[in-house]
């Protein structure tokens, strides 16, 4: 596992390799062109590529959308036109991603719903391809373990495979992280992660839309297909706390419940104990309902500081913290795309498989805890084969989709009972 200390030195060759890119531009007398696949070509996978434009043009490299690929074959067909590709090359159905991989992109996109992101992450690294790939990573553990199998056969290949939790791409984290190296910031004693806000968008079902269909389309409130909101979205402050304590906890104890979700079969809210060892306990708490108190974002208590990730930090001694330069001012939404870019042109390949992966699978025991009303491990879900948690996997499941026969729709506008499910 990457720990701290080796994604700072990531981060220090990368913060070089930006203060170069100037330099870098001009030594190159021919712009190398990358060729881009899109699977899962909607709003996310599309504004994915108009940030991986702009950190091109700062490397001085081109990037030419060449093949789609979505659920919807009308989606993959719009988004070729738009960046020019021809439709040809934009392919439906749940199976179409394997046509994309037959043509001649050197990178590819993924931004499908996440349950079926550990199915196209392998395929994307058995072609031999560079990825970025949206984060949740996977939505249950046999998805957590084939992730962590392709990220291993990604380093193998020297493929590039950086992950959607841009805040490990953003100044202010990257700050914090490298004066808790040097020890400035003190030693993590526990703290407080958050994603509490109102629902994401709601679709509700079309009259044309198969189960499958439906299901794709409003993915952000089925947790088949999104891993439930403690998954899909607060991943991020999950992968915050992993990050800076520089581990994944080894066992999760939470509740939550389902209120007024008007679709699918999430719950509304999560609230997690997650313990890291040596007295080490986080508390995780996310909401998606409206009308609520609303706060994003990270706190942790230090022996000689407390922390706001990414923001204030108010030191006990009441002395100044001097940050050290990171290189990475600006969008962490581009920087991470020009880090995969540069590591790529260097041949230094960056590699975060394993970091989404263990963030991802915190959240998913968190979320199994809370379903179940039991303890789970972190073991239970990776090592432990006769755990009952290890092969707990939704369904439909990602292959589901791809077969002639509609998929069977699970239950709606109802959710899992602790101490019965």
């Amino acid at each position: 596992m990457q720990n701290r200390r080796e994604f700072l030195k990531n981060a220090a060759v990368f913060s070089a390799a930006v203060a170069m890119s100037s330099s870098f531009a001009r030594a190159q007398s021919a712009p190398r062109l990358f060729r881009v696949g899109m699977i899962g070509s909607g709003r996310r996978a599309s504004a994915a590529f108009e940030n991986l434009k702009e950190a091109a043009k700062s490397l001085n490299v081109d990037v030419k959308l060449t093949a789609t690929h979505d659920l919807f074959l009308e989606v993959a067909q719009n988004t070729a036109k738009k960046y020019g590709a021809e439709e040809k090359f934009a392919f439906g159905g749940a199976a179409g991603y394997k046509k994309l991989l037959e043509t001649d992109c050197d990178l590819v996109i993924t931004a499908a719903p996440p349950a079926f992101r550990p199915v196209h992450l392998e395929a994307i690294i058995k072609a031999g391809k560079h990825v970025f790939a949206e984060k949740p990573i996977a939505v249950d553990p046999p998805g957590i373990r084939k992730v962590l199998a392709a990220a291993v056969e990604a380093k193998a290949k020297k493929l590039a495979l950086v992950a959607g939790t841009q805040r490990r791409h953003q100044d202010a984290y990257l700050q914090q992280a490298v004066a808790m190296e040097k020890g400035e910031l003190g030693k993590i004693l526990g703290g407080t992660i958050y994603w509490c806000q109102a629902r994401g968008s709601v679709r509700q079902r079309r009259p044309t839309d198969t189960n499958a269909g439906y299901m794709a389309n409003n993915w952000m409130n089925w947790a088949e297909m999104s891993g439930d909101h403690i998954v899909e979205q607060h991943v991020h402050n999950i992968d915050v706390a992993n990050w800076f304590i520089g581990r994944p906890p080894k066992t999760a104890v939470g509740v939550g419940a389902r209120l007024r979700r008007p679709t699918g079969n999430q719950y509304d809210f999560f609230s997690v104990d997650y313990d890291y060892g040596d007295g080490l306990h986080i508390h995780s708490l996310s909401r998606q309902i409206p009308g609520c108190y609303a706060r994003v974002g990270e706190n942790f208590m230090t022996d000689i500081a407390e922390i706001m990730g990414g923001g204030k930090v108010r030191r006990f001694d009441g002395k100044e913290v001097k940050y050290a330069e990171v290189g990475h001012t600006g969008n962490p939404y581009v920087n991470e795309h020009a880090d995969m870019l540069k590591s790529i042109l260097d041949g230094n390949v960056l590699n975060e498989g394993e970091s989404v992966a263990m963030s991802t699978a915190t959240a998913i025991i968190g979320r199994i805890s809370a379903y179940t009303g039991q303890a789970v491990r972190m073991s239970d879900i990776l090592t432990t084969t006769e755990s009952p948690f290890y092969n707990v996997a939704f369904s439909p499941s990602p292959i589901d989709f791809e077969g002639e026969k509609d998929i069977e729709l699970p239950k709606e506008n109802t959710a899992p009972i602790p101490g019965k499910d």
